[in-house]
This record gives C-alpha cells, sequence and structure tokens, in this order.
C-alpha cells in the first residue's frame, strides 16, 4: 500500500478546504459587494459663507446634551437619523425636537439599527438585516416609529453602519426614499477623542454633508463636536437641513 508523504498529505486537506468555501457554494453565500455612498449638497461658493448639512445618527443610547443644547441655545439646524429603539427610550428629547420644527427634521435610522444589507452577513460584528424582507422591515419599521411620535413622513434613510448592498440600494429607492450618504465623517462613530472631532469638523467645506451622532453622551467626541459647531458658526458657516437644498449622492442613492 502506498502512503502519501506529509507534504502531499497537507496540500490535500488545503485544497479541501479552499473548495468547500469556493464561491458560489450553496451553504456560504457569496458577500456581497458593499457601498458607503457619499452625499454632498449644493454649496454657496461664497467663501464668506460656506454651507453644511448638519447630519447626527441616534442610534442607541440617550441623547448627548452637550450637542442638543448647542444646536438649540444657537438655533442652529440639524437632520436627526433615528431609530425605533432610540425614540422609545428618550421621550424628553423626543419632546425637544417636537418644539423646535425649524431647527430639527427628524429622518429614518431604522427600526432595530441593523444594516440594511440583504445578505447574511455581519457588519462591524453587527448583523445585517439579511434578506429583502429584512430590510423592508428595518426600513418601514423606523418609519412607523416616526409617524407615531408625531413626525412628518420620513424622506431620507440611512441604515446602520452607513453601509449597503446594491440590492438593497434599490429596494430601499423603490420604496420612496433617498438614501443619505455624507462627506465628512465628524466623529468616527462617536469613538474619536474630543480634539480629533472638533478639529475634523472644523475642516468642512462649502457643500460638505457632516456625519456625526448625538446618542453617546459619556464619549469625549460630543464634546469636541459641540465646540465645532460654535467654532464654524463663529466663522459664518450657513447650516441647512437635508431638506433645504438639493443634494447629489452616488451608487444611485438619490437619483
Amino acid at each position: 500500500m502506498r502512503f502519501l508523504s506529509f507534504s502531499a498529505f497537507f496540500a490535500l486537506v488545503a485544497f479541501a478546504a479552499s473548495a468547500e468555501n469556493l464561491p458560489g457554494q450553496p451553504n456560504e453565500p457569496q458577500r456581497p459587494k458593499l457601498i458607503e455612498p457619499h452625499l454632498r449638497v449644493e454649496g454657496t461658493g461664497n467663501a464668506a459663507r460656506p454651507r453644511v448639512a448638519l447630519t447626527f445618527d441616534a442610534c442607541m443610547g440617550e441623547a448627548d446634551e452637550r450637542i442638543l443644547s448647542v444646536l438649540v441655545r444657537e438655533r442652529i439646524p440639524a437632520t436627526i437619523f433615528v431609530t425605533a429603539r432610540w425614540i422609545k427610550k428618550n421621550p424628553q428629547t423626543v419632546t425637544i425636537f417636537l418644539q423646535n420644527p425649524d431647527l430639527f427634521e427628524l429622518e429614518n435610522h431604522g427600526q432595530n439599527h441593523v444594516p440594511a444589507v440583504d445578505v447574511a452577513i455581519s457588519i462591524y460584528g453587527i448583523a445585517a438585516a439579511g434578506s429583502p424582507e429584512g430590510v423592508r422591515q428595518e426600513v418601514a419599521g423606523g418609519a412607523e416609529a416616526i409617524l407615531a411620535a408625531g413626525f412628518a413622513q420620513p424622506h431620507w434613510f440611512r441604515g446602520s453602519t452607513a453601509k449597503y448592498d446594491l440590492s438593497a440600494i434599490r429596494q430601499i429607492r423603490a420604496m420612496g426614499y433617498r438614501i443619505a450618504g455624507y462627506s465628512l465623517n465628524g466623529d468616527g462613530g462617536s469613538l474619536l477623542d474630543a480634539g480629533t472631532a472638533q478639529r475634523r469638523i472644523a475642516a468642512a467645506r462649502d457643500g460638505d454633508v457632516i456625519l456625526a451622532h448625538i446618542n453617546q453622551p459619556t464619549h469625549a467626541a460630543g464634546e469636541g463636536v459641540s465646540h465645532a459647531l460654535l467654532a464654524l458658526k463663529g466663522r459664518g458657516f450657513e447650516f441647512v437641513r437635508l431638506s433645504d437644498v438639493s443634494g447629489t449622492g452616488d451608487a444611485g442613492t438619490t437619483q
């Protein structure tokens, strides 16, 4: 009887293992191409009066009063992307939003803060919606919570992690939503230190859509965000909500 050498044996094992994970195998769904779309709004073209759109995600957790108090006190408008889970947990802040309709528009961040991807994968450790029905429920459930809280029908959607696959983008667009990308990540998912967050946002340019978070009051980034807002205002920036001006996103997210 002829025996394989050790090198031949391990080569055979490696080949068998790789064959089990070949693309297209029915028990291993192929990972889709993920899109993290950009979005910009129409700028002023005036260096002395540049324009930015402030967008804040309210995923879970509580309201960051450091940021909210600056927005209200300084009368700075912003678009707030809220989940159904966040609305349920923060009725007092919801009341503040309702009392200041000239400042705040609420848009859809989903029902349970799961990525709007229709394949069963994990993104940053968060399980995606996993199917077209899962994507539909995430989007529709978020909108239902916004309407139930007394706000207008949302027209923009931003999913958890801000990543999508192309088929989910088409599905969400067919549901009547534009998808809110961004051009400037202001706080790195609220994980940056205060100084870095402040410098990032302070570097905003005309037409930028700024992404930050308003749901992490214990994170250092929020302090930097609040200081940056004051700095931009002091430099003459104009703040707009996404509904106030036209915006252009890539990957078919707005057109």
